[in-house]
């Protein structure tokens, strides 16, 4: 006799919740987990053979940058693809509403250069979707168009600053008046009346490293403290809600944290009476402590009752670009300055002596803690159409320098110059790759795995496939985390942390959010570079890795992805903070 819609028999279960692994089986109905035991084949009009795989809840990342390319990709790709069921987008205070008509185009443009995310894309994908202003339109939008993971959301700072403010006034950092300060807590309740699980900022100071398109600050880099403060305690006020920030007001959020930013995050946290999800924790050999300094910061916050949980980056990926759209050395004004413009303009000036000294001037913290590592530590890999220049390849900035007597900023500049900006650089893995570093920071339980930045820098970066890296490299092949603590931190711990207490975990009654892998067969595709794929809107291309070893993903009890392949199914759903799917239709009939 059928009882379920599907059963997956046989599978070793790891529940989400840090409870040791079990052999059984589970059956899902209406999508929802409907039982977990002992289940006859019989009992499912369909059957999924689990025998040697594991079943695990669903990854959460909560922090992508899928806003756009949702409107293009319902499975906000490559993360589903590593197994990531639910995402949150609106992160460091960037996103799409409320947008007055005016600001939509400008909107857009922010986030180009910011998290380098292809214009013309945005145009093509999106920007003929546009049919909302206000952050609840927004949230309706989102629920009308199909999605194949579910998608939680921030309000964005930036977008609101610029709605109540206007733009120059926004980015001034002049502050709000009382009327303007006003209508922002007004807005902000508005939204998480709408179901908006509270709010993203990013503040990185004058010389942020994710600047405008124009290489100015972010409206929220030079916010206020204050200001930031009373929208906090808009949250304290309705005893509900999250906050997600990058707090280093010098730039460089790879950066331990000064103490000064620290103090502000406890305030913040103090003022909020909620969840803060802090950027970035990360183990770096540059500084091979730091990682231990910001985890016995955490421990010290909640201890006293702080609740502030630390971002963890932990995936094993490179930046791969060239100077054409490399921009990830903003928080330097001479580079900043350097790397805008077209292809031309940036050739004239990465070729300027006085703008070259200048970058050099400003190069101390690049020398040491770029992004992706120091420059001296930065490969060449390719060099087009330039036979001369093959000489170069793989070996290190630094190398090069030595050889030939130039500061590695000269020596870099020169073979990307020659190459005509199209000199294909690699840089080291963002984070350690040395497992028993890396291995101390996931284990740590105020650490949420994560940063994937999906959705953006995506002609540089992959950080999307951590959910694999971090099972492949840190459990199966270095023991450093057991199955059960990773997916404690890659599933439970977000979810939970981020007030959606139905997800994030294997039990009767939760939402089917499903991964069943074979953890001996699980891996990146490739391995180590990365594909080049032409697959975004306005024939614009970015660099992927795709995954193999993950059976099935299942989104809300329906199947999404088959040993990788998309079942063009789009089961994902909007979560609104405190209010379940069901609760919201049946609100809306």
């Amino acid at each position: 006799m059928i009882q379920f819609d599907i059963v997956i028999r046989n599978g070793t279960i790891i529940d989400g919740t840090g409870l040791p692994r079990f052999r059984g089986d589970i059956g899902v109905n209406d999508g929802l987990v409907a039982k977990i035991g002992k289940i006859a084949a019989s009992a499912g009009a369909k059957v999924l053979d689990a025998t040697g795989l594991v079943v695990a809840p669903g990854f959460v990342d909560l922090h992508t940058h899928y806003d756009a390319q949702l409107h293009w990709d319902p499975y906000c790709s490559i993360s589903s693809w590593h197994g990531v069921t639910s995402v949150a987008i609106g992160n460091c205070g960037f996103g799409f509403a409320p947008a007055k008509p005016e600001m939509r185009d400008r909107l857009m443009r922010m986030m180009t250069r910011t998290e380098q995310i292809p214009y013309e894309c945005m145009v093509e994908g999106m920007g003929k979707q546009w049919d909302w202003e206000s952050l609840p339109e927004w949230m309706d939008h989102l629920d009308r168009i199909p999605k194949g993971v579910n998608v939680l959301n921030y309000v964005p700072l930036n977008p609101l600053l610029v709605y109540v403010m206007g733009l120059e006034g926004a980015k001034s950092g002049r502050g709000t008046t009382p009327a303007e300060l006003a209508e922002l807590k007004r807005l902000l309740n508005e939204a998480m009346d709408a179901g908006m699980m509270g709010f993203g900022v990013q503040r990185l100071g004058a010389h942020s490293v994710q600047a405008d398109f124009d290489g100015t600050p972010m409206p929220t880099d030079v916010m206020p403290d204050d200001d930031l403060l009373a929208l906090a305690s808009v949250l304290a006020d309705r005893g509900e809600g999250f906050i997600e920030i990058i707090n280093a007001t010098d730039g460089n959020p790879l950066k331990n944290g000064s103490e000064k930013d620290k103090r502000f995050i406890e305030k913040l946290a103090a003022t909020a009476q909620c969840p803060i999800l802090y950027n970035v924790v990360v183990a770096l050999d540059e500084y091979p402590t730091a990682h231990f300094e910001q985890l016995a910061w955490l421990a010290e916050c909640n201890a006293r009752g702080l609740r502030i949980f630390g971002q963890g980056l932990t995936v094993r990926a490179p930046f791969q670009f060239t100077l054409e759209d490399w921009n990830l050395y903003d928080s330097s004004p001479a580079w900043n300055y350097a790397t805008q413009g077209t292809t031309a303009e940036r050739l004239t000036k990465l070729a300027d002596p006085e703008i070259r000294l200048r970058m050099i001037a400003e190069d101390e913290d690049l020398i040491t803690l770029g992004i992706g590592g120091p420059i001296a530590g930065i490969k060449v890999q390719q060099t087009p159409e330039h036979p001369e220049l093959t000489k170069y390849h793989g070996r290190t900035i630094g190398e090069i320098a030595a050889a030939e007597g130039k500061h590695p900023v000269d020596a870099m500049l020169d073979i990307g110059v020659a190459g005509e900006l199209k000199v294909l650089y690699r840089t080291q893995d963002v984070c350690s790759t040395d497992p028993v570093k890396t291995g101390a920071l996931v284990r740590d339980r105020h650490v949420i795995l994560g940063i994937s930045d999906g959705g953006a820098h995506t002609k540089f970066f992959t950080g999307g496939s951590f959910t694999t890296d971090l099972l492949t490299w840190l459990v199966r092949d270095t023991g450093q985390l057991t199955l059960e603590d990773a997916h404690y931190h890659l599933s439970y711990l977000p979810a939970q942390a981020a007030g959606f207490t139905d997800r994030g975990f294997l039990r009767v009654g939760a939402p089917a959010d499903i991964v069943v892998y074979d953890l001996a067969k699980l891996k990146r595709v490739p391995e180590v570079d990365y594909e080049v794929a032409f697959d975004m809107p306005a024939n614009q291309w970015r660099r992927i890795q795709k995954a193999e070893g993950y059976r099935w993903i299942m989104v809300n009890g329906t199947v999404t992805f088959e040993d990788g392949v998309c079942t063009n199914e789009t089961p994902g759903q909007l979560l609104r903070l405190n209010q379940t799917p069901r609760q919201v239709s049946a609100a809306a009939a």
